[in-house]
């Protein structure tokens, strides 16, 4: 027999554990006697003396006999989440398609919304530099002027030491004949001073845009048009005719200016081409102006330099410039008191609070629905706390759950707003796209998918989490009666919403009824605009009267400008007998031609229109200009303004310049049909396309050179409310979409309410409650909450709304049957809603409800 080593022996007797010393002992000798047998006595020793060692107390590895619980987050766990999550889902097809289509609806829209606000903001912010590019404006008192006099751009170079370059530009609405051989096209364009390009620094594709604007010779033209006219962008040197007139030669070529810059155009020359007295003249605003400030300069510095600039030039103007950051024109048109107040910012503050309201929704529709099913998911709770589980580890699962949907939502989310974009294209007038490649795209759709997961996920989790084990496995569901009023709350909020956006909804349309039909003073129905280009100009009287004697036409007059356009500059120099040379009256204008005030259906409220055989320098005024003549008798006064000393020969009614979002202005229209751009024609009605076949018969004949063209008014003013149809539109389908998923949610919690109370509903019916009375009890407590969110949203939309319509000088008033049509229509849902839940718990047989009793 073979003996190990004493002194290994003796260690494992001082050292090891008395309970098991025996059997450990017995087992090493074993150990021993076959080591010596298979590697030799002395190997065999060295191995006896180590096992002996690892088995001593201060030096063996202690072995716990409970099973690890592993990290709630870790790879692990999270793989078994997903995987329940997947199985539970299938296993619940129908409630989690709902909750699938609830979230996606909720995330295309705010994805929706999120491409349009991304465009907005994107406005003016790709120039060079742009952070140096200010927009100049004029302020007086309250009053706040986007266009600028001719001479205020030399003046600020000269006297204000912080700008660096200067720029004034006019664009006219027309399309400007092109012609390069054979090829005519019509193409948008503009007139700028010298330093345009030396500010807007676009691409440049061939050419010295900055040098050829300083030449009167010269054209800079976009991509489109050189590909239009020479088929490649190697257009430098060649020759383009505008409008039939002068010819010019191509002195650069740049890229399309980018769809998201408020500056357009497809070719520009240098201004002194067209540039007139009238146009340097410090009461004429009519420029929009654009400076460039030093690299050590800044807004607050430059426009203390500029406080009471044109006044040193003329004394009579009180106008101050004031600078706005070029980012900012887009989104921030409206001043008060020389200070931004709003314009489209309003409605990208809008649009993001509805699609943070909408997706709040959808989360808030997860929730009522996880929560209505809570019953199916009681025993599953119970099983996994008895075993176990602890409540992260079910937190994490129920949050794995709620990401796993929001990633399903979001694909399909992804695919609606594909499918979807060509429409929303259509209607907001854009070119929105998803760039799959941009990471800001990715990240966004990380950050949704992440707030909806956390928001939608969170209270199911933790109220399914912290269910008791004794009491779900006994079938029992009843929870603290703060988890009762948390859902009701969501309710309301839910209800809340989608009353504030059918009120939004009924007084939005409300308004743009009453701009679309009341009275503006003039008739726009029935007129039809054509501009008056090449040979028309000289033959404008044949034109006119030509097509007078044709039957389908009822009058045709001539004017300046498109009565839309009346009111975007005014002018100084109107002077009457005994007016005080210090008031200083400014006032739109516009010159005309004979049959105004007939063809545009203007009533006259004394004297009369401007008729043939008059000539001469005449005038008609409105009532507010003939207030602010302070004349009794104003028809005969003999006033001077822009053509010369002459009489008033009518007064008419005041009517809207513009759009109602502005209050009616002074006004004077001057005799002059040289001077005028477009024929106004109105039609009889029923026979607009004969008329439009005749004026085109006749300006093929008087102007062969030109294609002939024409437009609808009515269509302009249309454009005019462009983002009030818009919100309009997407107001109504938001509240639509917001009532779905709030009803989606409604019945869910009908669900869970029906769930708890169907013993309650097996007693009443053994009773001898009737189907209608119990629907009537579950029904009722909907109800209750529905008549909060009334109280608490009808005054939240009539303020609103109220501010709203602030932004029109004639609008409608908000009257009582508004909240009264949203609340029935929100009872109506409601009831609906709820009523089909509530007959089907009515109908259950109590035997079954009360079978555990």
């Amino acid at each position: 027999m073979f003996v190990p080593p004493r002194w290994a022996d003796l260690l494992l007797k001082t050292f090891g554990h008395p309970d098991t010393l025996e059997e450990v002992q017995g087992d090493l000798l074993e150990l021993y006697t076959y080591w010596v047998e298979t590697v030799g006595e002395r190997k065999a020793r060295w191995r006896y003396i180590l096992s002996v060692l690892k088995l001593l107390r201060p030096l063996a590895k202690s072995k716990s006999t409970e099973y690890p619980i592993p990290f709630f987050l870790s790879p692990a766990m999270i793989r078994n989440y997903l995987t329940v999550a997947w199985r539970h889902i299938t296993r619940n097809r129908l409630l989690s398609s709902i909750n699938v289509i609830g979230l996606a609806l909720g995330m295309s829209c705010s994805l929706l919304i999120w491409l349009w606000i991304s465009d907005e903001l994107s406005f003016n912010r790709g120039f060079k530099e742009a952070d140096q590019i200010y927009f100049v404006r004029q302020t007086s008192g309250m009053y706040t002027n986007e266009y600028t006099p001719g001479p205020l751009t030399e003046a600020l170079k000269k006297d204000v030491p912080d700008v660096e370059k200067a720029t004034r530009f006019r664009s006219w609405t027309d399309d400007y004949l092109i012609k390069a051989g054979q090829v005519a096209a019509k193409e948008v364009g503009m007139y700028a001073s010298d330093d345009f390009f030396d500010i807007f620094q676009y691409p440049v594709l061939q050419g010295s845009p900055v040098s050829s604007i300083k030449s009167p010779n010269s054209i800079v033209i976009t991509r489109h048009v050189a590909e239009t006219f020479f088929g490649t962008t190697e257009a430098v040197g060649r020759t383009l005719q505008l409008n039939n007139d002068k010819y010019y030669r191509v002195g650069a070529v740049i890229e399309d200016i980018p769809k998201n810059s408020s500056i357009q155009f497809s070719w520009i020359v240098n201004l002194s081409v067209v540039e007139e007295d009238w146009m340097k003249n410090w009461g004429n605003n009519s420029f929009s102006t654009y400076v460039k400030l030093r690299p050590n300069s800044n807004q607050a510095q430059a426009e203390t330099r500029m406080k009471g600039l044109p006044k040193r030039y003329r004394s009579d103007i009180t106008d101050t410039p004031i600078l706005q950051p070029i980012g900012d024109t887009y989104l921030y048109g409206e001043y008060v008191n020389g200070k931004p107040v709003g314009g489209r910012i309003s409605y990208v503050r809008t649009f993001g609070l509805v699609a943070l309201l909408i997706l709040l929704i959808a989360c808030v529709n997860f929730m009522n629905l996880a929560t209505a099913r809570a019953s199916l998911r009681a025993k599953e709770v119970g099983i996994r706390k008895v075993i176990g589980a602890m409540r992260s580890s079910l937190v994490g699962q129920f949050l794995g759950e709620s990401v796993l949907l929001s990633l399903l939502a979001a694909v399909l989310a992804i695919g609606l707003v594909i499918g979807a974009l060509p429409l929303v294209n259509q209607f907001v007038h854009k070119q929105l796209s998803i760039n799959f490649f941009a990471p800001t795209f990715w990240i966004s759709m990380l950050f949704l998918i992440v707030f909806t997961s956390l928001i939608a996920g969170s209270y199911p989790a933790l109220f399914l989490s912290a269910m008791q084990p004794v009491r779900t496995l006994k079938g029992a569901l009843t929870t603290a009666p703060t988890g009762a009023v948390f859902r009701k709350s969501l309710v309301v909020f839910q209800f809340t919403l989608s009353l504030f956006l059918i009120i939004g909804m009924l007084v939005i349309g409300q308004q743009m009824h009453y701009v679309r039909t009341k009275q503006l003073g003039l008739d726009r129905e029935h007129i039809l605009w054509v501009p008056v280009e090449g040979a028309l100009l000289p033959k404008m009287e044949t034109y006119r009267q030509e097509i007078q004697r044709s039957g389908a036409v009822v009058s045709v007059t001539t004017s300046g400008a498109l009565p839309i356009e009346i009111g975007s500059s005014s002018t100084g120099g109107l002077t009457w007998p005994g007016k005080d040379p210090k008031d200083e009256a400014f006032v739109y204008s516009m010159k005309a031609g004979y049959d105004f005030a007939k063809t545009m259906n203007v009533r006259l409220v004394d004297g009369h229109d401007f008729t043939s055989p008059d000539s001469g320098a005449r005038y008609l005024v409105n009532e507010s200009a003939a207030r602010i003549m302070k004349l009794k008798n104003p028809v005969g006064t003999e006033i001077s303004y822009q053509i010369g000393k002459g009489p008033i020969v009518g007064v008419m009614k005041d009517f809207h310049l513009r759009s109602f979002h502005e209050p009616i202005q002074p006004l004077v229209i001057s005799l002059y049909p040289k001077w005028t751009n477009y024929f106004l024609i109105r039609t009889r009605p029923g026979q607009t396309d004969k008329a439009i076949q005749v004026a085109e018969q006749v300006a093929r004949k008087l102007n062969p050179a030109y294609p002939f063209s024409y437009h609808f008014l009515d269509e302009d003013y249309e454009k005019l409310y462009r983002s009030e149809t818009l919100v309009n539109t997407l107001i109504n389908y938001f509240g639509l979409l917001a009532i779905l998923i709030s009803c989606l949610g409604l019945f869910g919690l009908a669900t869970f309410t029906a769930e708890q109370r169907k013993k309650e509903i097996g007693v009443r019916k053994v009773l001898g409650a009737t189907v209608t009375s119990i629907v009537g009890l579950l029904s009722k407590d909907f109800l209750k909450l529905v008549m909060i969110a009334i109280l608490i949203a009808s005054p939240i939309a009539w303020y609103v709304m109220n501010q709203w319509l602030q932004n029109f000088a004639y609008k409608i008033d908000i009257e009582w049957w508004v909240f009264a049509l949203a609340g029935l229509s929100a009872i109506s849902i409601t009831l609906l809603t709820v009523s089909f839940q509530s007959i089907k718990a009515a109908l259950v047989n109590p035997v079954k409800s009360l079978r555990s009793e």
